[in-house]
């Protein structure tokens, strides 16, 4: 009976052990592995990336961290690939950009000269015709001039080598000391005296040397998409009726040359009264920063000082503020009265006021923040 049941069992008293009992120990160790193998290498691995973690997040410390970080840190760098995309696109559309400029502006020029001065000439008294000779081409010289000085004019550049200067900070890309009010601009790659921003419609910088430049070309072109829309609103609406009763049936008898000039007259129109919309605000914004003594860099720069003295109590008050009427002189650098006619009404090469290395501030400045 025991021997029955022992070989029923699978396993004898010296003998060789069943079939049955080698699977079903096969079976146990499986099943243990099964369970225990996935949870140690679940532990490693959690414990490999944890382990990296740590590492990684040390080495970033190490290499960037400083008091300095903040969130706006870190989102310059996250998007840093998408500047520098940004920035060589606009370099490269520069002189797309100044192009386009010189062909509108050209277009409009010659549209005037063919089909809107013939009809003043034709139907206006003699002293409107002598003001719209004398107007117009006092506005186009003015505006090619500034245009061709902002465009050509460098806008200044800090010294690269160490002179005896006063300098804020050093440059973190161009690895340079910078004088105050000088920044870097990442399309041209080099620091800009007094930098107000890039234009791509100059494909230069607007800095110390040709700011005047760029906002008398914004105020003349401005106020020449004003005139031109303004001179030539009468003859758009009769233009504009003209092609709408062409749909008429049956048309009216227009010649070839009737109908370039409907079209040519509502495409003036068109084109100057948005311009003059567009780089009209523009133009005003600019103004607004000149009467403050402030570039479009320093606005933001100001902005976020002024909010952070005012959590301490304190005001700030921008140290390059001499005075509403004494910026607008010494942006333009009117010395004289004389000098509203010869430098701001005509065309002048004077240069501006200071070097742009080194500015004076008023007296009365001396517990203020500099940026």
């Amino acid at each position: 009976m025991s021997d029955s049941t022992e070989k029923l069992c699978g396993t004898g008293s010296g003998g060789m052990r069943s079939w049955r009992w080698y699977l079903s120990k096969v079976m146990r160790l499986f099943l243990r592995w099964f369970r225990l193998c996935p949870r140690r290498g679940r532990r490693k691995r959690s414990s490999r990336v944890r382990d990296l973690w740590n590492y990684g997040t040390v080495l970033l410390k190490s290499l960037y961290y400083n008091v300095l970080t903040n969130s706006d840190t870190v989102l310059d760098c996250v998007f840093e690939p998408i500047y520098w995309l940004v920035d060589n696109m606009t370099r490269w559309f520069g002189v797309v950009f100044v192009s386009l400029v010189i062909v509108l502006t050209s277009s409009i020029v010659i549209i005037v000269y063919l089909c809107v001065l013939p009809i003043i000439f034709s139907t206006y008294p003699v002293h409107w015709i002598l003001w719209h000779l004398c107007y117009g081409h006092w506005n186009l010289l003015m505006l090619v001039f500034h245009y061709y000085k902002a465009t050509t004019t460098c806008p200044g550049f800090p010294p690269q080598e160490k002179i005896d200067i006063p300098t804020v900070t050093i440059c973190k890309k161009c690895i340079v000391p910078k004088p105050a009010r000088t920044h870097h601009c990442s399309i041209c790659n080099r620091c800009i005296l007094k930098m107000d921003h890039h234009c791509p419609w100059l494909n230069n910088c607007v800095g110390h040397f040709n700011h005047r430049y760029f906002f008398s070309f914004c105020l003349y072109m401005t106020m020449g998409c004003v005139y031109c829309s303004i001179s030539a609103k009468d003859m758009f609406l009769d233009a504009y009726d003209a092609i709408e009763s062409s749909y008429q049936t049956p048309p009216p008898a227009f010649s070839h040359q009737e109908r370039m000039v409907h079209k040519s007259l509502v495409y003036l129109w068109v084109l100057t009264s948005s311009v003059a919309v567009a780089l009209g605000s523009l133009t005003l914004w600019h103004a607004v920063l000149i009467t403050r003594g402030e570039t479009s860099v320093e606005r933001h720069i100001n902005r976020r000082e002024r909010k952070r003295l005012k959590l301490r109590g304190k005001i700030f008050r921008n140290p390059y503020h001499h005075g509403k009427m004494n910026n607008w002189r010494r942006f333009f650098g009117v010395e004289k009265q004389s000098d509203w006619l010869t430098r701001v009404l005509l065309p002048s090469c004077h240069l501006p006021h200071g070097d742009g290395l080194t500015w004076d501030c008023p007296a009365y400045r001396n517990n203020t923040v500099a940026i």
